[in-house]
C-alpha cells in the first residue's frame, strides 16, 4: 500500500547561540525519512528563524511509514568547517495512519540533543496520504490501533477479544560495535536512539500483522520493553492483547461520567460493559523450541508462589454442585487438551468477564547470554520465553483455571546473566464471552452466585488442591466455598463487596552473593531466587496481617539483579474482601531458653503488634460484619494440614498444633522467632513508617473504599540514586538501606503533596534495579487524587489555581511554576537548570491559540473545553481516565526513547539536579508531541526504563529513559452538561471557558 509522506518547516525559536562572534546562529534543517534528506535555507544570524519551506514529499510505502520515524535534524551552518548540530526531534508517523485518529501533526516541537538536552523548539507540519491496497500478502498493519491501558478503552467497546500476541526484535547495541570507539559520544547516542525507534516500529509493525489475522483491529494493554543485554546484542520485546473495538459513536450530552466516578462506575454504565457485545477466544499457539544456551534453570512457583497463590485463590462449590463440579473439570480438561492456555494483559474487565480466581502463577528463569549472531532469527530469546509461559500454563492448569489474567513479563540483565519473569492470575472466564469456550456447563452453576463474591470461590477440587490450604464458606452468599487469603495480579473486580478502605503494601528485601563469571554466577543467582521469592511473600502475608486485611491486588514482584546482590521488591494495594474470613492476628513465639527479660521482650512485641492490628482496623475503618458460628467450616479440620506459613521453622506439625494460637476466634498468624532472619522479620514488619493522616495509598488505579474523587489531580516522577560506601555489609545492613530508601521517598512525596490533603496516591509504580556495582536506584510514578467531600465542582475547576508543592520532576516543567511554588523549591528548580534551558516554554507549544499572557496560562491547565483548537498545557496521568472529565477521542501510542549523557555532572547540579533536568525534559518533549496531534491529555502514561550510569571520577553519567502512554481528547462534564443545557450558547460559553477558568 503505497503512501505519500509531507513534511514542512515554517519555524524555530529560542534557538541557542552557536556563533560566538555574532552571539546569534546560521540555522538550516534537514528532512530525512529513510533514505531521502531534504534541506531548507540557511536563515542567517537569528535564533528565531522563519523558514517557511516548501512542503517536502517522500513517496514510500506504509511498511516503512509503521517502521521509519520523520527525523528532523537542525544545524549551525558552518562555511570553513563541518556544520555544527543543533539537536534532532523523531516523529512517529503511525498516528497518522489510522483513519480515526489525527490527520495532521502540527505544532511547537523541543529540539532535542543527547548532550545539552532540550535546545529550542521548531514548528513543523507533517500530513500523510495513504491509497489502499487489499493485497493479502502485504506486510503492513495501517488501521490496528495500540492502547497502552489495561483496560478497554473508554470510548470503544469490545466486540470480540482474540487473545495473546507477542513478538520481539533482536539486533546489535551500537553502544558496542566497534565504530564507536573512534566516533562521538553524541553520534554513538543518535545512532542507538535512531535504532530503537526502528526497532519499535518493526515490532508494532509485526504485532500489527498477528492481530489482523486473528481478524481483530486494536492490541489493548500494549506492553513493550527494551532489554540492554550490552555486548550480546539489544533486544525490543511486546505482549499484548489482541481485540475487536468499535467506536461508540452516539453518546448523547447527558450520559456523562459524574465527577466523583470511578473507573468501575463507568464500566458498569457503559455500553462497552454489555455482555452481549463481548467475545472471547485464544489463538495463542506456538511450540516449545529448546533454548540454545549454555545453562538454562528454570524457577516454578512450587515453593513460594503455589503456596500463596492457593491461599490466595477462589473457592468452591456448595454442596449440591459437587458432580456438577467434577463434571465440570472432566469436560475442561479434554477441552484445554485440544487447545491452548489463552493469556490477558487486561488488569479490569466488564461485569460478568472474571468468574473465578485461583491465585498468582509465576515463573523465572536464569540465562546465560549469547552474542547475537542473526538479528533476522530471534528463535533462541523466542524460546526463552516460550518455556516460561508453558511453565505459567502448567500451574495454571493445576489450580483448575483455563485463562491468565494481569498477565506480564519482564527481565533483569548484569553482565551476561539473565533472569527472566512472567507472572499473572490464573482465572476462569466466563463461558458466555467465550467463542470455544470448555465451561459451557458453568452457567447453571454460576447463576446462584451473587457478582459481589462469586470472583473469590474456588475455581479447583477442594479435595484434589496441590498445596495445603484452609477454606471456608463464603462470608457473603455462604454457599461456596473461598480461601482465607486472596493474592491477584489484577485491579479490584467492579462489583467487588469490600469493607473499608485499602492501602499500599510494601515487602522488600536485598540479599547478598559473591562476585562470580558465567555459569558459577548464574548458579548462584539460581539458587538464590527461590528463598527470596518466598521470603518476599512471607513478609506480604505478614504486613496484610497486621493490616487486619485478608487480600491482595495489583500484586507487582520484580527481582534485579546486580554484581554482589539481588534485590526483591514486591508491592500491592490490601484489602478486606467481605466474602473471605477475617484474618486472625498474628502470634510472636520466642525459642530460646527460659529468660524473664527475653519474655517481656517477646512480650512487648506482642503487644505491639496487637495494638497496630487495632489502629490499622480502626484507620481502614475495617468493621466486618459478624458472622454466625455454624456458617464457618473448613474443609481441612486438622490444624496440622494448614499452611505453615512461618518462615525458619524445623519441627514437626504434630508439635505446632499444641501450640496456642488462638487470637480472638481466629487462628493466630504464628512468627517464629528462632534465627537472625526471623528477628530481621519481626523488625520489618513494625518499623514500618506509618502514613501521615490524610494520606492514603495504592497501586491500583482507584483506591477501594473511596468512591467521592474530584478533578484535582497531580501527576509526579521521581528518581532516588543511592551508592553503598561499605562494601562489607551483611543481609541485614542491605535490608534496612534499601527499606529506608523507599520509605523515605515515600515520605518526600507526602511532604510534597501534603497541600493536596486528604488525597491518596494512586498507581504507584515502583521500579528498582542495580546499574552499578554499588548502586540501587529506585524510581517511582504515580498520581495524587483529592477525595474531599466538601470540595464543589466549582472548587475542582480551580484546582489548577490552588498553590501545589509538586513532586521532583513536576516542579520545572510548567514555565510558571516559580508563581506557585514556594522559594525554595524553585531554588531548586533553577540550580538544576531545569526546562528553561535553550529559554523553552513548555505551554507555549501552541503559543498562537492562547491570546493570554504566560502568567495565566497554567491557571487554564486543561479545563479550557475542546473545540478542534488546541489547550496550552497537557494533562499527563498514569491512571486510564482523568476524574471529572470523559475521554471522546484516542489519536494513537506515544511511545519515545531518550538518552542522556553529560561530562558535567557536578556543574549540573549532582546526580539529582541531572536526573530532575531530564526528567522535566521527557515530559516538556511528551507534552510537545501530544499538542502537536491535537490533544490535550496523555492516559496509561508510564515509564518504562530508566537506566542511569554514573563515573563520578570523570565527572560523567548517563541515561536512558522509555515512556509510553495513550494521546486522547477529552472534554469536562460539566461543560457537557452545560452544552446540553443550553446547546444554542455553545459557542459563547466555550469562549468564556477559555479564558475564565
Amino acid at each position: 500500500m503505497p503512501g505519500k509522506l509531507k513534511a514542512k518547516i515554517v519555524a524555530g525559536r529560542h534557538l541557542p547561540v552557536m556563533d560566538r562572534a555574532s552571539d546569534l546562529t546560521d540555522a538550516f534543517v534537514e528532512v530525512k525519512f529513510g533514505n531521502t534528506t531534504f534541506k531548507t535555507d540557511v536563515y542567517p544570524k537569528s535564533l528565531n528563524p522563519q523558514w517557511n519551506s516548501e512542503w517536502f514529499k517522500f513517496e514510500v510505502d506504509d511498511e516503512d511509514l509503521q517502521d521509519e520515524p520523520l527525523q528532523i535534524t537542525v544545524l549551525d551552518h558552518d562555511t570553513y568547517s563541518a556544520n555544527d548540530a543543533i539537536g534532532k526531534v523523531y516523529i512517529d508517523i503511525d498516528p497518522l495512519l489510522c483513519s480515526e485518529a489525527a490527520t495532521v501533526i502540527s505544532g511547537w516541537l523541543p529540539i532535542y540533543d543527547t548532550i545539552h538536552g532540550i535546545r529550542g523548539e521548531i514548528n513543523v507540519l507533517v500530513k500523510v496520504d495513504l491509497f489502499n491496497d487489499l493485497n493479502r500478502f502485504r506486510q503492513s498493519s495501517c488501521g490496528v490501533k495500540f492502547f497502552c491501558t489495561t483496560s478497554i478503552p473508554r470510548c470503544y467497546r469490545a466486540v470480540m477479544i482474540h487473545g495473546f500476541v507477542e513478538e520481539l526484535v533482536v539486533n546489535e547495541d551500537p553502544e558496542y560495535q566497534w565504530i564507536d570507539r573512534i566516533r562521538t559520544p553524541r553520534a554513538s547516542n543518535e545512532a542507538r536512539q535512531r535504532l530503537i525507534f526502528l526497532m519499535s516500529g518493526e515490532l508494532q509493525r509485526k504485532i500489527g500483522l498477528k492481530v489482523l489475522e486473528m481478524g481483530g483491529n486494536a492490541v489493548v494493554g500494549y506492553l513493550q520493553c527494551f532489554d540492554l543485554e550490552g555486548e550480546s546484542g539489544l533486544v525490543v520485546r511486546a505482549i499484548g492483547t489482541a481485540c475487536t473495538l468499535e467506536k461508540i459513536s452516539t453518546l448523547p450530552a447527558t450520559a456523562t461520567l459524574p465527577s466523583n466516578s470511578s473507573p468501575s462506575k463507568d464500566m458498569k454504565d457503559s455500553p462497552q460493559a454489555a455482555p452481549s457485545t463481548l467475545g472471547c477466544r485464544s489463538t495463542h499457539s506456538s511450540p516449545v523450541h529448546s533454548a540454545s544456551s549454555r545453562l538454562s534453570q528454570g524457577f516454578s512457583v512450587s515453593v513460594p508462589t503455589l503456596l500463596f497463590a492457593g491461599m490466595g485463590s477462589g473457592g468452591s462449590a456448595g454442596k449440591e454442585a459437587g458432580p456438577l463440579k467434577a463434571l465440570l473439570r472432566q469436560q475442561t480438561q479434554s477441552a484445554l487438551e485440544q487447545r491452548e492456555y489463552p493469556f490477558f494483559t487486561l488488569t479490569s474487565f466488564p461485569p460478568g468477564f472474571l468468574l473465578h480466581l485461583g491465585g498468582v502463577v509465576s515463573a523465572r528463569s536464569v540465562k546465560l547470554l549469547d552474542r547475537i549472531h542473526n538479528p533476522d532469527e530471534p528463535e533462541t530469546r523466542d524460546a526463552w520465553w516460550e518455556e516460561i509461559r508453558q511453565e505459567i500454563k502448567s500451574h495454571t492448569k493445576a489450580l483448575g483455571c483455563h485463562a491468565v489474567v494481569g498477565y506480564s513479563e519482564s527481565t533483569s540483565i548484569c553482565e551476561e546473566v539473565c533472569i527472566l519473569s512472567a507472572s499473572g492470575t490464573a482465572a476462569i472466564l466466563s463461558s458466555r464471552f467465550m467463542q470455544d469456550g470448555p465451561l459451557e456447563t458453568d452457567h447453571r452453576f454460576e447463576e446462584v452466585a451473587p457478582p459481589g463474591c462469586g470472583f473469590c470461590h474456588i475455581p479447583y477440587d477442594e479435595l484434589n488442591i496441590p498445596f495445603p490450604a484452609q477454606l471456608t464458606y463464603c462470608c457473603c452468599c455462604r454457599r461456596y466455598k473461598v480461601p482465607d487469603v486472596l493474592f491477584t495480579t489484577i485491579d479490584l473486580p467492579t462489583d467487588a463487596n469490600v469493607t473499608g478502605k485499602g492501602c499500599l503494601i510494601q515487602a522488600r528485601l536485598c540479599r547478598t552473593k559473591k562476585k562470580a563469571q558465567g555459569e558459577g554466577n548464574a548458579m548462584a543467582i539460581s539458587n538464590l531466587l527461590p528463598f527470596l521469592e518466598y521470603e518476599l511473600h512471607t513478609q506480604l502475608m505478614n504486613k496484610l496481617k497486621l493490616r487486619g486485611m485478608n487480600a491482595l491486588f495489583g500484586l507487582r514482584i520484580q527481582i534485579s539483579v546486580g554484581e554482589t546482590m539481588l534485590l526483591g521488591l514486591a508491592s500491592a494495594t490490601g484489602v478486606y474482601l467481605t466474602a473471605l474470613p477475617s484474618p486472625g492476628g498474628i502470634q510472636v513465639l520466642g525459642k530460646t531458653p527460659s529468660d524473664i527479660t527475653y519474655e517481656q521482650h517477646i512480650s512487648n512485641m506482642q503487644k505491639k503488634i496487637n495494638d497496630t492490628i487495632t489502629k490499622n482496623k480502626e484507620l481502614y475503618e475495617i468493621n466486618p460484619p459478624e458472622v454466625v458460628e455454624e456458617i464457618i467450616g473448613s474443609p481441612i479440620p486438622e490444624p496440622r494440614q494448614r499452611s505453615r506459613l512461618f518462615r525458619s521453622h524445623s519441627e514437626s506439625s504434630d508439635e505446632v498444633s499444641e501450640i496456642d494460637l488462638s487470637h480472638g476466634k481466629k487462628d493466630a498468624f504464628v512468627l517464629e522467632i528462632d534465627d537472625t532472619d526471623a528477628v530481621e522479620d519481626i523488625h520489618a514488619l513494625l518499623t514500618d513508617s506509618p502514613t501521615p493522616a490524610g494520606f492514603y495509598s495504592c497501586n491500583t488505579e482507584i483506591m477501594p473504599g473511596i468512591q467521592n474523587w474530584t478533578s484535582a489531580i497531580q501527576m509526579f516522577t521521581s528518581v532516588r540514586v543511592f551508592r553503598l560506601n561499605n562494601i562489607n555489609l551483611t543481609n541485614q545492613g542491605l535490608n534496612k538501606v534499601f527499606s529506608d530508601l523507599c520509605e523515605n521517598l515515600l515520605k518526600s512525596l507526602y511532604f510534597k503533596l501534603r497541600s493536596l490533603v486528604p488525597c491518596c496516591l494512586c498507581h504507584l509504580n515502583f521500579t528498582v534495579a542495580i546499574p552499578e556495582d554499588e548502586l540501587i536506584q529506585v524510581a517511582v510514578t504515580a498520581v495524587a487524587m483529592s477525595f474531599d467531600k466538601e470540595l464543589t465542582l466549582e472548587n475542582g475547576k480551580q484546582s489548577g489555581d490552588k498553590t501545589l508543592i509538586k513532586g521532583l520532576s513536576e516542579v520545572g516543567s510548567h514555565p510558571s511554576a516559580k508563581d506557585r511554588c514556594s522559594s525554595w523549591i524553585e531554588q531548586l528548580r533553577l540550580k538544576a537548570h531545569t526546562i528553561r534551558r535553550g529559554s523553552v516554554k513548555t505551554t507555549s507549544s501552541m503559543e498562537k491559540a492562547s491570546p493570554l499572557p504566560e502568567g495565566r496560562s497554567r491557571s487554564l491547565r486543561s479545563n479550557r473545553s475542546y473545540s478542534g483548537s488546541s489547550v496550552a498545557v497537557v494533562r499527563m496521568t498514569p491512571l486510564s481516565f482523568i476524574p471529572g472529565a470523559k475521554i471522546i477521542k484516542y489519536l494513537g501510542i506515544i511511545n519515545m526513547f531518550f538518552i542522556r549523557e553529560t561530562t558535567s555532572l557536578r556543574e549540573e547540579g549532582g546526580v539529582s539536579g541531572f536526573l530532575h533536568t531530564f526528567i522535566a525534559e521527557v515530559f516538556a518533549m511528551v507534552r510537545a508531541h501530544v499538542a502537536a496531534l491535537g490533544g490535550n491529555a496523555v492516559v496509561s502514561y508510564s515509564m518504562k526504563e530508566c537506566v542511569f550510569m554514573e563515573n563520578p571520577n570523570k565527572n560523567q553519567a548517563q541515561c536512558l529513559i522509555n515512556v509510553s502512554g495513550d494521546a486522547v481528547i477529552f472534554v469536562r462534564e460539566s461543560e457537557l452538561e452545560a452544552n446540553s443545557v443550553q446547546p444554542q450558547s455553545a459557542t459563547t460559553q466555550t469562549s468564556n471557558g477559555g479564558e475564565g477558568t
